[in-house]
């Protein structure tokens, strides 16, 4: 999702440093077979920074892409013969088909779907994010006090009574215009690489499923954690209809990693808070508020999963060539 000014502060910090990291995921003795796999999303999908440094082989070294994320991890366990992988920390949907510019570092993404080619047969996209703002509500409810008190945030302020004052709740109005720019990518993404088949990737539980925070480890007040969290699973629910609509199959990242939010312990959670630690990195370096690497292990293992389910999807088209009506199938 997008990155502050805070976590790119911090990021900046951590360029300095290199290390690797382990796939724990292994292929299917039944994988399907894919020869060009594009990986499309945001800094969830680029794993930011839980390898160091960032690769560089497909986007700016200020993306922060780490080489250990999801999409690296599924293109080895898929065996594929071309694979790029266009995912860059804060990207937007409109990042798809426009430049990303002002990176941390002044570097430029060029357009995620420059990548896409009409042979691509294999698609990720995890994105929405940062469309929706989530990241920048969540900065909104961090708060010095423990508990709500009648003072402007960070000093006891509800973040939840400012994003929903006046009987507008502005988190779900930004979640309700995402889902059809997210449908809108994906139909991009068909018009690009009309072959492909299209993975929409929702998620992973980055906070806690009950509401109840963890402060100061995370700190947020459990009125305005419980709020997130309601936004949190709106969000993935936005995506889940999308994909229904779009006849695409989800990915689901969040089930599998429920009890592995930013609040459970160092050694359980795939996310982490506000501090820039974590012990499951190699250099125990992590971008707050994003997957770690043992996060982004769990996304590998859900997408990989997804892909060799047994349950493929195809394309077919029914109609004249006004208005073709496409129509997800299983097979």
């Amino acid at each position: 999702m997008r990155r502050t000014r805070l976590t790119v502060a911090l990021s900046t910090m951590a360029l300095l440093a290199g290390g690797a990291a382990a796939s724990p995921a292994t292929a299917s003795t039944s994988t399907p077979t894919y020869r060009e796999y594009v990986a499309l999303g945001d800094s969830w999908s680029a794993d930011v920074f839980t390898t160091f440094p960032p690769t560089t082989e497909y986007t700016p070294f200020d993306c922060a892409q780490s080489s250990s994320n999801y999409p690296h991890q599924v293109a080895t366990l898929l065996g594929v013969q071309t694979f790029r992988d266009a995912t860059c920390g804060s990207a937007t949907t409109e990042d798809m088909t426009q430049p990303q510019s002002g990176l941390p570092l002044g570097g430029t993404n060029p357009p995620q779907f420059n990548r896409l080619t009409p042979t691509t047969d294999l698609v990720t996209l995890g994105i929405g994010g940062n469309d929706s703002d989530f990241e920048g509500a969540l900065v909104k409810c961090l708060n010095l006090i423990p508990v709500p008190l009648p003072l402007p945030s960070p000093l006891g302020g509800s973040c939840k009574t400012a994003l929903t004052a006046g009987g507008v709740d502005r988190v779900s109005q930004a979640i309700s215009k995402t889902g059809p720019k997210v449908a809108k990518t994906i139909a991009g993404i068909r018009e690009r690489s009309p072959r492909a088949r299209i993975l929409l990737v929702n998620y992973l539980n980055g906070l806690p499923a009950n509401g109840v925070g963890c402060w100061p480890i995370v700190p947020i007040t459990n009125v305005d954690m419980g709020y997130l969290q309601t936004k949190f699973v709106e969000m993935n629910k936005m995506l889940s209809s999308v994909a229904a609509s779009s006849h695409v199959q989800l990915a689901d990242t969040y089930t599998p990693t429920l009890g592995h939010d930013m609040c459970k312990s160092p050694t359980v959670r795939y996310a982490e808070g506000l501090i820039p630690l974590s012990v499951q990195n190699p250099l125990l370096l992590a971008f707050p508020f994003h997957p770690n690497q043992g996060g982004a292990d769990a996304q590998a293992k859900a997408v990989y999963g997804a892909i060799t389910s047994g349950t493929t999807w195809r394309e077919r088209y029914t109609g004249g060539d006004n208005g073709r009506q496409k129509v997800g199938i299983r097979s």
